[in-house]
């Protein structure tokens, strides 16, 4: 299956990154793990509205976002308010998830990625989006355990070539019950190179990828992709250790990031305030410091 990118697809593409050519995408989709960041406790957590997520999520558009390229956010409490209210710059890009928060697991124990209900091509087209990211789960390794995963990419895929709409594809893979973490650790590249392979081989054109561990991975990523852009992802790690891995992952040919947790995870707040000042200060300058190094890679021509 062909992963060349249509004239439309590239427009898209093109408006997710910055002038240096590259992704520098904020991702802010996130639900349950944005909870997760603004309360302690599951009570907590549960007390925080999907219009509560929203205003957060806003604000993160605002102080954040909008001096990116790109920010990836979702349909169920952050777009179209956010375009609507023209909190998004004109001159940032939208990306629209389409996953839901969570996963199902299936009788063997696996996990079964799902979406969020009536967000597909044309309902993205509709909300302003850019294009659409989608995220599912893979074990590589276990063939038995990415049947229906695979087959929501697949229709995915298909979904917008038709209408002709930009679609980055996020895998993320996952510790088994069984494994140890030394033993996860020890497969976790080959984990993440392989589901590059399987993304490919579906016709992913754009991918979004968990650092994979190495740098001898990163390069044979960017080998299997030939030519297809993949972004690194932070994953939530602390922001010094995910400079580092944008480094290693920019010199052996990734182009971009996409990044949410390691650039605002302790700058969020429901205090009003509290929540623009941090963004403003502490996370717009782990930003530049990404841009710098993306500029320092500038794709050039």
């Amino acid at each position: 299956m062909s992963t060349k990118m249509t004239t439309s697809e590239l427009r898209g593409y093109q408006q997710i990154c910055g002038d240096n050519g590259l992704m520098m995408v904020v991702a802010c989709d996130q639900r349950g793990g944005m909870r997760k960041v603004l309360a302690d406790t599951p009570e907590a957590q549960a007390n925080i509205d999907e219009a509560a997520l929203g205003v957060v999520k806003a604000g993160i558009v605002r102080h954040l976002a909008n001096k990116a390229s790109c920010v990836l956010l979702d349909a169920v409490c952050a777009v179209p308010k956010v375009v609507d209210e023209a909190v998004l710059a004109r001159d940032t890009g939208l990306l629209i998830g389409l996953d839901a928060s969570g996963w199902d697991t299936d009788a063997n124990g696996y996990r079964i990625s799902k979406l969020v209900p009536g967000v597909d091509a044309r309902r993205v087209r509709e909300l302003g989006g850019t294009g659409a990211k989608l995220m599912v789960y893979l074990r590589p390794d276990r063939p038995d355990a990415n049947e229906v995963n695979i087959q929501i990419i697949r229709e995915c895929i298909a979904d917008f070539a038709r209408e002709d709409v930009l679609l980055v594809v996020e895998i993320l893979t996952y510790q088994l019950d069984d494994e140890t973490d030394a033993d996860y650790a020890k497969v976790f590249p080959d984990l993440i190179v392989d589901c590059a392979r399987i993304s490919l081989e579906l016709g992913s054109k754009v991918l979004k990828l968990p650092y994979p561990g190495t740098a001898e991975a990163c390069r044979r990523i960017t080998e299997l992709c030939n030519g297809v852009p993949w972004a690194v992802l932070s994953a939530g790690v602390a922001h010094e250790t995910f400079i580092e891995q944008v480094k290693i992952a920019m010199d052996h040919g990734a182009s971009g990031v996409i990044a949410g947790r390691a650039l605002w995870k302790d700058c969020i707040s429901l205090d009003a305030k509290t929540h623009e000042t941090r963004l403003e200060q502490i996370a717009s300058d782990r930003l530049r410091q990404i841009q710098k190094v993306l500029d320092e890679h500038a794709v050039r021509g």
